[in-house]
């Protein structure tokens, strides 16, 4: 019952309220996005929600449009300012894919969408993790965010499918709190070690 009615309806009705009471935060955040990084303010890309029906992710934007001299983007890292690295820590980057859960691309609870490119990299059993909506937080999120490897992130989404529960989305919300404020298992740029999916799923195969 929860998982086909409660949980939409929860949804809803939290992010139409959380978007009412933070929108003072919103306009304040994009407009330092406006002064700092540029235009557009947001972030647009595709993912594959449920179904694994594409749709379109919205967040503030974190990175300069910074070049070379050929007119190429310059790398991430590079690109990647002390404000991005702040909204990032912050999560206050994703404020935006609380619009996203009110139009019912995602839910607040769920594996986290990832690149439309990783979809023919999935293993059989890992692609059940878009037999439910996306998530702006889950499981693995609350257990090493993006520190974690391709194989324990997937183990924890498939998880979560099949546990999926009021219960578990509570415990999942309630420790996100917690990670957000201290700004936990957040790692940026040069920081991050775990290779694409794509990438690594290619090395798997040639090594």
């Amino acid at each position: 019952m929860y998982q086909k009615y409660g949980k939409r309806f929860l949804d809803i009705v939290i992010s139409l309220a959380v978007l009412v009471i933070l929108s003072p935060v919103l306009l304040v955040v994009a407009a330092l996005v406006r002064v700092k990084l540029g235009s557009p303010v947001l972030f647009c890309q595709k993912r594959p929600g449920r179904g694994e029906k594409i749709f379109r992710l919205y967040k503030f934007r974190t990175m300069t449009d910074e070049r070379d001299e050929q007119g190429n983007l310059l790398p991430d890292q590079d690109r990647l300012t002390r404000f991005g690295r702040f909204l990032r820590a912050s999560s206050l980057d994703e404020l935006p894919e609380f619009f996203n859960i009110l139009k019912g691309d995602m839910s607040f609870i769920g594996p986290r969408p990832l690149l439309v490119r990783y979809l023919p990299y999935y293993k059989p059993e890992e692609r059940a993790r878009h037999s439910v909506r996306p998530g702006l937080t889950g499981l693995a999120q609350v257990n090493g965010r993006n520190a974690l490897n391709w194989e324990a992130r997937f183990a924890y989404d498939l998880q979560y499918v099949e546990k999926c529960s009021l219960g578990l989305d509570l415990s999942i919300l309630f420790q996100t709190v917690g990670k957000v404020f201290q700004r936990a298992d957040v790692l940026s740029g040069a920081q991050q070690t775990v290779p694409d999916l794509d990438e690594y799923r290619k090395d798997m195969v040639s090594g």
